[in-house]
Formats: C-alpha cells, structure tokens, sequence
C-alpha cells in the first residue's frame, strides 16, 4: 500500500473487515505515512514483512524517517508469513517445490527459483500447496487471481492502480481506486 492512507481507509470503511492483514510494504513512496500508520493501530492491523518494510527500517537506522519511530519499532516485528482460516499471507511469495520459505524468498520472489530471467516461470505457476496463498509484491501484474491456489493483490495503488483487499469469510476481492499516481512505475 506503500503509505497510501486514503484509499487504506476507504478499502477498510467498504470492507469492515474483522481482522485486517496486510501483504507487506506499508510505507515508504506513497504520501501519507502518518495516515497509514493511525489507520494500523486504529484497526489492530498485523502484516507481514515486505522488501519495503526492510528499506524504511534500514534507512530509519541512517535518520531517514520515512514512517512514524513506532511504525519502524513495529515492521521489527513482523512475520515472514501468516496463517489464518486455510490462507497463508506472504509480501513476496514461497518456494513453490517445498511450501517453506526463507526472508529473501518471503520478501523478493516473483519468479522460480529467481528473477534473473523472464524464462523462469512465476513462482506461483509452480505452487501446488494445500493452503491459499495470498501475497503481494507484484504491481506489474496487477491482481493475480488463482484461487483457490494462489492471489496476488498488488494492483499498484501507489502507481495510480488501486488498493486491492480479500475478505477471506466471503472469498471475495475488493477495491478502490488510488486517488491519483504518487510515483511512476
């Protein structure tokens, strides 16, 4: 979501979600960090760590804040994954051969077993896991629906996309519209 705060809040107030999990790089491009991080206490958000989450930590450490000191504490703490109600949550994606997944895998994978080439076949062509896998991490695909296997919600929000969300009680995708472009692809 990349600090996108008022399309966080608009998906949040269509969805009235119970429990709120995000895919991973809740700051850091986008505008509105401060907004993002009053709408994660003020919905008890949890997420999983993203490569996004990684920078905005690292470049905390060198005094550049590009999210709340109690947002950084928080991405400290984030998990790899999540699982919930038969899904596993995942900023980049899982080693599709095994199910497991390292941090560079959790956080990076878009293709199996690297990114080095547009030969290798996206990771999640390959899973064949018994769990929904929901991730993000990939705008440049926009939604990727392969349930009941695999979803990738990124619909590049902060690209001038939109802000993609999945109630898992009612097997259904939402969405809002970003408000406009905050960074070129």
């Amino acid at each position: 979501m990349h600090s996108c705060a008022t399309e966080l809040d608009a998906l949040l107030t269509l969805a009235q979600p119970s429990r709120v999990i995000l895919v991973g790089d809740v700051f850091n491009k986008g505008p509105d960090p401060d907004g993002v991080w009053a709408l994660v206490r003020e919905w008890r958000a949890e997420s999983v760590l993203g490569n996004h989450d990684l920078l905005v930590m690292d470049l905390a450490d060198q005094g550049d804040f590009r999210a709340p000191k109690a947002a950084i504490q928080w991405l400290g703490k984030l998990p790899l994954f999540i699982k919930t109600q038969g899904c596993i949550v995942v900023h980049g994606g899982l080693n599709p051969e095994s199910g497991h997944t390292t941090q560079a895998t959790a956080i990076k994978v878009r293709r199996w077993p690297d990114d080095s080439q547009d030969t290798h076949p996206f990771w999640w062509e390959l899973y064949t896991g018994e769990h929904l896998v929901i991730y993000g991490h990939d705008a440049r695909r926009g939604l990727v629906d392969h349930r009941p296997m695999t979803l990738g919600l990124d619909t590049g929000c902060v690209y001038g996309g939109a802000l993609t969300g999945y109630l898992i009680e009612e097997d259904r995708v939402l969405s809002v519209p970003a408000e406009r472009a905050y960074r070129a692809i």
